[in-house]
């Protein structure tokens, strides 16, 4: 399976990373997948983006997550 993050706007919905000029990384684990994050997550935040969730395949893991802090 690849490991992916859906990217979400502030109401829930889907956002195409092509729209944000955000090149999204498709791994083979969770680990890559989640340190992708750790380095990309205030670039995300910065153009809009509100929550994340993580696949395996079409299996969702967890999340939404939000990017910023409460």
């Amino acid at each position: 399976m690849t490991w992916h993050w859906r990217l979400e706007d502030p109401t829930g919905s889907a956002i195409d990373p092509a729209t944000l000029g955000v090149e999204m990384l498709e791994t083979d684990n969770q680990g890559d997948a989640e340190s992708w994050l750790g380095e990309n997550w205030r670039e995300l935040l910065d153009r809009g983006v509100a929550t994340v969730t993580l696949f395996d395949g079409d299996d969702e893991v967890y999340g939404p997550m939000g990017l910023a802090a409460p």
